[in-house]
């Protein structure tokens, strides 16, 4: 009886584990944005700024007003939708995606914000569909590529998803958003070694955000590393 109890136990813990790498690989989605490249509040697609939860509250009050005036503006479907993420109310913004996606089904901008939607709510398999028609072999989209590598390891299909993070990687050597997720892929499959190692690789780029260092964190504590972890949690916060 020991044993069945600690075995219970220990499936409890590795279910509990997964379930938050999945939500950090999820969040990270949210902030990695898409083929948003235009840089005007005013009339164009948003930056990769990041923004605090008030700023992304007056995004969604200006651009879900033009949403409202006009569903079928690509741009404000976009916007708002996007601020919709941030803030955490996943549904509305799919939904919102997915009427954008209707309008445009071609529109690789939106069907890669649509996909990285469908992954906030746990739709995996769909968004797998959507996000590869999101860019074409001729030009990858690396943010697109590692959404796909989120939906595989939400599916539980490490292999390929870790086949998804490097592909990004050839096209944005260093980029520690990718780092980040590949980390925490090999967290998911219990390789925390691995985890640790691309996740400081990850959290030394100068680009590296306050999120990067927090799944380092996790991965640290993980490992054993509580006290480095509370340090680097105490230098994010």
């Amino acid at each position: 009886m020991l044993f069945s109890a600690h075995h219970a136990s220990s499936r409890s813990f590795c279910l509990t584990i997964r379930l938050l790498v999945m939500t950090i690989l999820a969040i990270s989605l949210t902030a990695c944005g898409g083929r948003f490249e235009r840089n005007s509040l005013s009339g164009g697609l948003l930056d990769n700024k990041p923004r605090n939860e008030q700023e992304w509250r007056n995004v969604a009050s200006t651009w879900g007003k033009r949403y409202e005036a006009n569903p079928a503006n690509q741009t404000a479907a976009l916007n708002y939708s996007r601020a919709l993420r941030a803030l955490d109310q996943k549904a509305q913004a799919v939904a919102i995606l997915q009427q954008a996606a209707i309008r445009a089904p071609k529109d690789m901008t939106v069907l890669a914000a649509y996909g990285k939607a469908l992954i906030d709510v746990g739709r995996a398999k769909e968004a797998t569909e959507v996000l590869a028609s999101a860019h074409t072999p001729d030009q990858p989209d690396w943010r697109v590529l590692s959404a796909q590598g989120t939906a595989a390891d939400q599916l539980g299909d490490s292999s390929t998803a870790r086949h998804y993070y490097n592909a990004a990687l050839k096209l944005a050597p260093g980029e520690p958003m990718i780092l980040s997720n590949l980390g925490l892929s090999y967290a998911l499959d219990k390789r925390l070694p691995d985890a640790e190692r691309v996740l400081r690789e990850a959290a030394a780029s100068p680009r590296a955000d306050q999120r990067v260092r927090q799944n380092l964190a996790f991965v640290l504590a993980l490992n054993g590393k509580a006290g480095e972890a509370d340090k680097l949690l105490a230098y994010s916060n």
